[in-house]
């Protein structure tokens, strides 16, 4: 059985309590220019995740009576697309007043209506089984306390309910995984750096992806915490991967 997982852990930091506000703190300088850094570094892929991500999980989205949330939304880019795909309003949270901002204009651009609050994933101001879906798109790495979080929404989803988390992994492959780690470790943080303006955020983002487990782990963390059902897809050779659990009803 894979070892109960901790949290991530910024450089410097010595508790949940500090590493919740240095990546909240580091989330609030790169916002302005968060969307131009993903689509950059990831040489525009990253809208083909997200894609791939919503085709994946239509049959909830077109379920009408289906309550949905995007958690950790930052500025909003798959909330945009999972609110077109279902056709009405969702929710969105995150725990970034400056990432929600940009979530809020960007809704307004595209004149769609999906209500956003202020929400920490280890604490969500929700009640027992009250969603149908949970979406986490590069966020959940950043939680303070896994096992905590994974229970938590454990916790607000209806029996039946889908968990899914769409994060870095690690590639199978040997050559592609190295390949990757050297982009990562030596061009990601220098490109990042320049266009930000912020040395520590990029530091920090490719170690948080060393350090998160590859996804056959993630999914093993999904049924300790009580996901009877989980599963994991590949994108992308290994570099991305969705994660989907489902509470048992």
């Amino acid at each position: 059985m894979a070892a109960r997982p901790t949290g991530t852990t910024p450089d410097g930091v010595a508790n949940e309590q500090e590493a919740a506000r240095w990546v909240q703190g580091m989330f609030a300088q790169v916002a302005p220019k968060y969307d131009l850094l993903n689509h950059v570094l990831s040489l525009n892929i990253d809208r083909l995740w997200r894609a791939r991500t919503v085709r994946r999980l239509l049959p909830i989205l077109r379920n009408p009576d289906a309550k949905v949330l995007d958690l950790c939304c930052g500025t909003g880019d798959l909330l945009v697309e999972l609110e077109r795909a279902a056709g009405r309003p969702l929710l969105g949270s995150d725990f970034c007043l400056p990432m929600l901002e940009g979530a809020s204009a960007k809704l307004r651009q595209r004149n769609l209506a999906s209500r956003l609050f202020d929400g920490d994933g280890l604490a969500l101001p929700l009640a027992d089984a009250s969603l149908d879906l949970i979406t986490i798109a590069f966020g959940f790495r950043n939680f303070a306390n896994y096992h905590a979080g994974l229970v938590e929404l454990h916790r607000v989803l209806k029996p039946g309910g889908t968990l899914a988390l769409l994060e870095f992994s690690h590639p199978p492959n040997r050559l592609i995984r190295v390949g990757y780690q050297t982009y990562s470790h030596h061009v990601l943080p220098r490109l990042g750096a320049l266009i930000s303006g912020s040395r520590n955020a990029y530091r920090y983002l490719p170690r948080s992806v060393q350090k998160f487990p590859p996804a056959p782990e993630l999914v093993e963390w999904l049924r300790g915490a009580g996901f009877a059902e989980a599963e994991y897809t590949y994108m992308t050779l290994g570099v991305v991967a969705l994660h989907l659990g489902r509470k048992s009803t």
